[in-house]
């Protein structure tokens, strides 16, 4: 009788994941052509603000050819959007801001327990504990020592 019932239940399912399966594919089919026209839409987005940008460049520097290292290598050498129209010039961006990254007391802590747990887990017999330990020291050590380079460092700028 349990043989009955598992094969019964076996057919089934089969029969089940079967039926779904040309629906399935199909809204798999769906979701890719909607991801690849929403890639497509992007990159004519961003191929416009490429050429509207080599518009404003050659614009502002007519007659004169300058070669800038931070120059797009992929920007396109037309000034006409994807619709065949010029491209419109965007608005004046904001002045940069200046980018803060990481402190030196943040670079040191994470050196340091990196350095650390290397070291512990080869030092001490029991390598997890050495790692460990290794760890919380030298994220010690290395935030100690990034917090005198910023402070070197911020009395450097408020004597300039």
């Amino acid at each position: 009788m349990k043989q009955i019932v598992l094969a019964l239940a076996t057919v089934v399912t089969l029969f089940a994941c079967n039926s779904n399966s040309t629906d399935t594919a199909a809204a798999v089919e769906k979701a890719k052509k909607e991801t690849i026209d929403s890639i497509n839409a992007i990159n004519v987005a961003k191929q416009q603000v490429i050429d509207s940008i080599n518009t404003i460049h050659h614009s502002a520097h007519k007659g004169q050819r300058i070669e800038s290292p931070e120059r797009n290598s992929y920007a396109a050498p037309n000034t006409v959007a994807a619709d065949n129209t010029p491209a419109a010039a965007p608005a004046p961006a904001p002045a940069p801001q200046k980018k803060k990254g990481w402190s030196h007391t943040a670079k040191g802590a994470v050196v340091g327990a990196g350095a650390g747990a290397i070291t512990g887990a080869i030092v001490n017999p029991d390598h997890v504990k050495g790692a460990a330990i290794g760890a919380i020291i030298g994220a010690g050590v290395g935030a100690g020592t990034g917090a005198i380079v910023d402070h070197s460092k911020k009395k450097k700028a408020a004597q300039q």
